[in-house]
């Protein structure tokens, strides 16, 4: 990086000029290549319920563009998108909240297997959990808030119900800290958790296998 100076300072001064601007370029790159803190929403466990299908599936969920960036999104505010700096999740949020779902489900229904879609399974589901997420951060009133809408179908259409149920889903910030927001949101994900499989719950049992 070439650096200008006027030809009018005296030698001294240039020196000295020159090393002030190496310092501040310096301390600028050194700023540009700080890692962020990395944060993930963990499992919260919720009621056993018994029944369910025999194999779920979870889908990986389908998150609003606004959300599904590199750093964490603090609040929606005032038309305005708060970011906390020097975050991000640990991975992708889709994957993040689709993973984290799946293992509070597999809590939730012991007496079923319960895999998300990317994962190397080879048994067929019998049942699927579809999830869109339009929020996933503080709303305007400081409440962390998981808002979309759940669909929980069986493998079979035109058997059972195949609808989309509006999620919205908040709690109280005692503060701003962002892991505060994030085990809040961990505690969100539970309870959706909580409807999921209650739906899972009630849908028709269908026999495993047709006969001849």
């Amino acid at each position: 990086m070439k650096m200008f100076l006027p030809a009018g300072l005296n030698r001294p001064r240039r020196y000295a000029a020159l090393l002030g601007l190496s310092v501040l370029v310096a301390a600028g790159l050194g700023g540009c290549g700080s890692d962020p803190t990395l944060y993930a929403i963990q499992p919260v466990s919720g009621q056993v319920q018994p029944g369910g299908p025999v194999v779920v599936e979870v889908r990986t969920p389908v998150v609003t563009a606004s959300l599904d960036r590199d750093e964490i999104v603090r609040q929606d505010k005032d038309y305005k998108l708060g970011i906390a700096h020097g975050t991000a999740w640990s991975e992708p949020i889709g994957d993040m909240i689709g993973r984290v779902l799946t293992q509070d489900l597999a809590q939730r229904l012991p007496g079923t297997t319960v895999f998300a879609q990317n994962d190397a399974v080879s048994t067929k589901p019998r049942a699927y959990v579809e999830l869109t997420v339009t929020a996933f951060n503080a709303d305007q009133n400081g409440n962390a808030a998981l808002v979309g809408s759940l669909s929980v179908h069986g493998d079979k259409s035109g058997i059972g119900p195949n609808l989309a149920y509006p999620v919205q889903l908040r709690t109280h910030l005692p503060d701003a800290r962002t892991n505060t927001l994030v085990a809040a949101l961990s505690r969100l994900t539970g309870q959706l958790a909580d409807q999921a499989a209650a739906k899972l719950r009630a849908l028709p049992v269908l026999p495993c296998c047709s006969r001849p």
